[in-house]
């Protein structure tokens, strides 16, 4: 998987995640809005689709009344590696 250098996890520096059973492990989060509750379902199974992405999470909210997208569905995720090499460094 590629690595990016300018893209980093800030931790306090005492921080210990040294178990095994229970790493940290980084995450992506992509936003889907919608005026209709369905919109954002759509448009998120469509892109679901169309990349190698593995589902973690989900978080439903509704916007506060006025807002142009009444309607955010939180999409988390992480990339497929299967059979992708890491670089080595």
């Amino acid at each position: 998987m590629r690595s990016e250098p300018n893209l980093y996890l800030m931790v306090p520096h005492d921080f210990d995640d040294s178990d095994a059973d229970s790493q940290v492990h980084p995450m992506a989060r992509k936003l889907f809005f919608g005026s209709a509750v369905a919109e954002p379902f759509e448009e998120a199974a469509k892109w679901v689709a169309a990349h190698d992405v593995r589902v973690i999470d989900t978080s439903w909210e509704i916007a506060p009344a006025g807002e142009e997208f009444s309607y955010v569905l939180s999409l988390y995720f992480s990339f497929e590696d299967d059979g992708i090499e890491e670089a080595e460094d």
